[in-house]
């Protein structure tokens, strides 16, 4: 759902986001709306175009995941200590390219 974003997207903005196929993507946010997770609405700017946008639900279970996250972040920074979360998480973004979608940024919908 975060590579839906705050601003909504295209079904092939999504799959660019998460690296995986148009086709890939179009099931993940045909599930997505079943759930009651996203909606598709006409995009403002290009009349030919869908947008996939995340409804209230979906936004409260990206809340509520990402107090669950910190929740458990603070549990590996009280058991190995902050600085080497730090680290981990520093090593971990050498993998991934520099130009990457971040799911990972904490308060991407809120513009913390």
């Amino acid at each position: 759902m975060q590579a839906i974003g705050a601003g909504g997207a295209t079904a092939s903005e999504v799959g660019r986001r998460l690296g995986v196929s148009k086709q890939a993507a179009g099931k993940t946010v045909d599930r997505l709306v079943t759930l009651g997770y996203a909606e598709r609405t006409d995009d403002p700017s290009d009349a030919r175009r869908k947008l996939v946008r995340l409804t209230a639900h979906g936004i409260d279970a990206l809340t509520r995941s990402a107090a669950i996250f910190d929740e458990l972040r603070a549990e590996w920074a009280g058991a190995v200590g902050a600085g080497r979360v730090r680290e981990i998480e520093e090593t971990l973004r050498t993998v991934v390219p520099a130009d990457a979608f971040r799911l990972d940024a904490a308060g991407w919908f809120g513009g913390a």
